[in-house]
């Protein structure tokens, strides 16, 4: 059966819910909702330089190798909204401790890599549209998106506000026959993540309306300082991506991925020839906004969703035919069971019988054979053995009727005063008997 997308992505936001509080992520995925199934999806939307210089300035600035992490996991919305409970329900994890949780969940390794910062991962989920619409750009206006970056830096220090500090080095090269501007971190393993106003600090605004994305972490004070950066963070492997401003697109360091993903080179699927290349699968159905995204991701995508689907169908199918062939031979084995019930049951009523006849004659036996004034103490003791009878009869008090009880005890009775009787007569017998043995002594 098929969804429509926004259906589909309704119940994928909903399972995010489950894990926490709930933050404001459905109406930013809902305000941009995938056209209706059935509507081509050559409708996507292309974003104009202001919408870019919009959504980029509050990134443009922080550190190269940061920047490519936050572009590639801005394609995985739903990971970075989990993730960022996650962390917050996980703050004292830190280095190898944090690595071997990551390892267990399911997140892209560039959304598990921004775990290690967790104002970065805070911003992204809180600023949820944001997040979806940087992910639709990037993916389908690569180029631009990192073309608008560099354009970004250029305002930036020539409104004086990028500059070599104790935190971060800025430096020029020429790649691919173009002045590009670099930001790497002082020291390779700490981060310091920057923090400012993206409506002041390229200088004035050229747009009418300032950027209406931007975050402070907890703890900022406003209008404090013009630039200012959060506490140092230790990157450990984390960082493993960095900007290919040569080509405008990401290299992937591949050592430092293996030896924090623990994946091969040659297997992944979002690593190819030392350049990254985004998972639709692992997209989970968050429909794509942009043209280009749609025209790049948009089959695939669709495909998955129609594999999926039927993969449900013939799963529930089978589930069903499961279901009948259990009922099946349930039923099946309810009818040997009846017959064995009622095989033993008979079985041992027959013995119960047999038991109590050969029982019987064995107590006349040995009342022949033995003293018979003995034989007549056991015969007057005889009523114990109606305890057995009337145990064998309890078995199968549940079964039969009352007045079958009632027979039952009737005829213990009648058994038992014969018995009385024919073993008193055979006892007075034996005492003539044995009168008359002495008379003739």
């Amino acid at each position: 059966m098929s969804y429509r997308p926004s259906r589909l992505l309704t119940l994928l936001v909903s399972s995010v819910f489950a894990l926490g509080s709930v933050v404001p992520v459905a109406p930013a995925f809902a305000a941009d909702a995938a056209p209706a199934a059935g509507a081509k999806q050559a409708t996507g939307k292309v974003y104009s330089q202001q919408e870019l210089d919009e959504l980029l300035a509050p990134i443009a600035l922080h550190p190269d190798a940061l920047l490519a992490q936050i572009l590639m996991g801005s394609t995985y919305p739903l990971d970075i909204v989990e993730a960022a409970r996650w962390r917050k329900a996980n703050p004292k994890l830190e280095g190898k401790a944090l690595e071997d949780e990551l390892a267990k969940q399911s997140w892209d390794p560039s959304v598990k890599s921004l775990a290690t910062f967790p104002s970065v991962l805070d911003m992204m989920s809180e600023k949820i549209d944001w997040t979806q619409k940087l992910g639709d750009a990037f993916l389908g206006q690569q180029t631009a998106v990192m073309e608008t970056v560099q354009k970004l830096r250029t305002k930036a220090k020539q409104a004086g506000s990028l500059t070599d500090t104790k935190e971060q080095k800025v430096s020029t090269a020429n790649e691919g026959g173009t002045t590009v501007i670099k930001i790497e971190q002082a020291d390779p393993q700490v981060v310091y993540v920057p923090t400012y106003n993206p409506a002041v600090v390229y200088g004035t605004w050229w747009y009418p309306a300032p950027p209406p994305y931007y975050y402070y972490p907890p703890g900022y004070v406003p209008g404090a300082a013009f630039f200012t950066f959060t506490a140092g963070v230790i990157v450990g492997g984390a960082l493993w991506g960095n900007c290919n401003w040569g080509h405008n697109d990401i290299n992937i360091d591949i050592d430092r991925y293996n030896q924090v993903n623990h994946f091969d080179k040659n297997t992944v699927n979002n690593v190819k020839n030392g350049k990254w290349e985004h998972n639709p699968e692992q997209r989970r159905g968050v429909p794509y906004q942009s043209q280009g995204a749609q025209s790049k991701f948009g089959g695939a995508q669709a495909q998955n969703n129609k594999a999926r689907d039927e993969f449900r169908g013939r799963a529930e199918t089978g589930r069903q035919d499961l279901g009948q062939q259990g009922f099946d031979r349930n039923a099946a084995g309810n009818r040997p069971s009846a017959g064995t019930s009622d095989r033993a049951s008979a079985g041992t009523s027959d013995r119960a019988s047999a038991s109590n006849r050969a029982g019987g004659g064995a107590a006349d036996n040995r009342a022949g054979s033995m003293d018979r004034s003995a034989a007549a103490d056991r015969g007057s003791a005889q009523p114990r053995a109606s305890t057995s009878d009337r145990s064998a009869s309890s078995a199968f008090g549940g079964v039969n009727s009352g007045a079958r009880a009632n027979d039952y005890s009737s005829r213990g009775s009648s058994s038992r005063a014969g018995m009385s009787s024919s073993g008193g007569a055979r006892a007075s017998g034996g005492a003539r008997a044995g009168g008359g043995g002495g008379r003739r002594r």
